[in-house]
Parts: structure tokens; C-alpha cells; sequence
């Protein structure tokens, strides 16, 4: 019996420590624990993640972008070429458009 109230002594302290990691986790004003510094830099932090976030896609829209123009380039340089290489009148095949606007 000493032992379980020996144990019990000293796990105490620890509760006491959960509850005060708890309330600084609170995000209310209204709640004691309220810790406004730690509200705004957590804030700042996901501002800060959704911004990086948005750089992420913006980057691999352009990447993505970019890839098309490349692979159209190529498909429209390798029509060129096999049209160029067909035996007979070269006035029947028009050059194929470049797209480079995209």
C-alpha cells in the first residue's frame, strides 16, 4: 500500500505539468492559459505554410506549363520534318504553326 501511494506522489507533478501543456493549447481569449503570443506566432506559422503552399502549385503550374510548350514544340518539329521528307510537291504541305504564345 506505502508503494501505490509512493507511486502515486510521484506522478503527481507530471499531471499538473499535462494540465498546464493543455492550456496553453487553448486558443480562447476567454480561457485562463490564453497565451496571445503563442496565438499569433501559431498564425504566423500557417499564414507562412499557405503561402508556401501556394509557391508550390504555382511552381508546378509553370513546370507543367512548360513541359506542354516543350512537348509541343517537338511534336510540331517532328511533323515538320516528316512532311519535309515526303517525296513530291512541298506547296501541298503548309509549315505547321509554331505556338509559342503558351
Amino acid at each position: 500500500m506505502k508503494k501505490l501511494l509512493w507511486v502515486f506522489i510521484a506522478l503527481l507533478p507530471l499531471s499538473g505539468m499535462a494540465d498546464t501543456l493543455n492550456s496553453n493549447n487553448n486558443n480562447n481569449p476567454n480561457q485562463p492559459g490564453y497565451n496571445p503570443s503563442q496565438q499569433r506566432l501559431q498564425n504566423q506559422m500557417q499564414s507562412n505554410q499557405i503561402q508556401q503552399q501556394n509557391r508550390l502549385r504555382q511552381d508546378q503550374q509553370w513546370q507543367t506549363q512548360q513541359t506542354q510548350r516543350r512537348l509541343q514544340e517537338q511534336r510540331n518539329s517532328t511533323q515538320q520534318r516528316v512532311l519535309q521528307s515526303q517525296p513530291g510537291d512541298a506547296t501541298r504541305y503548309p509549315p505547321v504553326n509554331q505556338q509559342n504564345g503558351r
